[in-house]
């Protein structure tokens, strides 16, 4: 059965998209921990991250580090933190996570709603940064 992340890329199951190429998508998570978090993933369905071939795992985190450059200057932070956990969904994923210290990083933290208008305003900003 595929993942709720390959359903994303088959265009089966909608999602905030900030950007893709060929081999990866970004897109805003529906269940955040902080304005702006995020999730990159290889549109090909791989559970494990580190059973990635070493090339494309490498072009996997350049493509996020773009996406986390263009998010910097949008979402008030210190950094862009970048998370590989790996439980939740069989779907190899980088949650980027803008934070201002260690605490913005828990995943135990309460989940943030926005509206699709909020969704939409920050798809916008973050692609003038791309």
């Amino acid at each position: 059965m595929a993942s709720i992340f390959s359903r994303i890329v088959s265009g089966e199951i909608p999602a905030w998209k900030i950007t893709e190429n060929e081999e990866f998508l970004a897109f805003f998570d529906v269940f955040p921990i902080a304005k702006g978090h995020a999730l990159v993933v290889p549109k090909q369905e791989i559970d494990y991250i580190f059973d990635m071939d070493d090339a494309q795992l490498s072009r996997m985190h350049l493509f996020a580090k773009k996406v986390a450059n263009a998010m910097k200057p949008v979402f008030p932070c210190v950094k862009i933190g970048i998370a590989v956990i790996g439980l939740e969904v069989p779907h190899a994923h980088i949650h980027l996570v803008p934070m201002n210290g260690i605490q913005d990083m828990n995943f135990q933290n309460p989940r943030l709603k926005f509206s699709d208008e909020e969704y939409k305003a920050m798809i916008d900003s973050v692609q003038k940064h791309l």
